[in-house]
């Protein structure tokens, strides 16, 4: 485990799935695409769950959520439209949002940002899930936490920034259906985080952008944020 003073672990458990343990003890999942993710961490074994978050539908994002939400009897926070999907197949606790709204739960609040990208659920049969959406998580020592989705640069980001200022922003850098390296770098800069944590990258060949370029975009642009790049089940603190 890497220590960079958080006051929260923060576990990447490949593609967009990241697990937090805030400093109240709980336990938040969000994006489990875990099973059938060829970066999920061998033999990592999920507590029990507080709460799951949900960026949108589709299948490397949407994953596990169904089983697990029941499984561990826990809230899932995500779009409208995706939540009343969700409570259809049996999903008891979905609740669903709107961008610029907040959700509370477990001593967490959860307020959904915009995202540019598509959602619908690409499982048997299909359906509109809505719009895909980031979160701001706020935890109970007031540290917050920005998951941006699957997205690509935009100005909502200084929005972001000045309503929310968030100190960590997770930033997909795969490029090709989100942000590559170049625009992640810009997107920090905007944020204005003190540290940003890449994902959606290296998990199928097409996802091209790495760590390395993330980092050398970024000082080419002056970006003074630290980036922090644990492997798959590692934790960071």
């Amino acid at each position: 485990m890497r220590s960079h003073d958080l006051g929260f672990t923060l576990s990447w458990l490949g593609h967009s799935a990241f697990l937090i343990a805030t400093p109240g003890g709980r336990q938040v999942l969000i994006d489990p695409f875990l099973t059938g993710n060829p970066r999920t961490p061998k033999g990592f074994t999920l507590p029990a769950l507080d709460l799951i978050l949900l960026t949108h539908g589709n299948g490397d994002h949407l994953g596990d959520t169904i089983e697990l939400a029941k499984a561990h009897d826990c809230p899932v926070f995500c779009g409208f439209e995706l939540g009343e999907w969700l409570l259809a197949q049996g999903v008891a606790r979905a609740s669903g949002m709107g961008k610029g709204g907040t959700q509370r739960a477990v001593g967490v609040s959860v307020t959904g940002t915009h995202a540019i990208h598509s959602s619908s659920i690409d499982m048997a049969g299909g359906a509109y899930a809505g719009e895909p959406m980031g979160f701001v998580i706020t935890l109970e020592n007031g540290a917050r936490v920005y998951h941006a989705g699957d997205t690509g640069p935009m100005l909502d980001m200084q929005l972001i920034r000045e309503l929310y200022a968030p100190d960590m922003a997770l930033l997909p850098i795969g490029d090709l259906y989100t942000m590559g390296p170049r625009e992640a770098a810009w997107a920090a800069q905007a944020l204005g985080v003190r540290f940003v944590v890449p994902m959606h990258f290296g998990t199928f060949d097409v996802l091209t952008g790495t760590v390395d370029a993330l980092r050398a975009e970024m000082a080419a642009r002056g970006v003074s944020a630290a980036v922090i790049a644990p492997e798959p089940g590692e934790a960071v603190r």
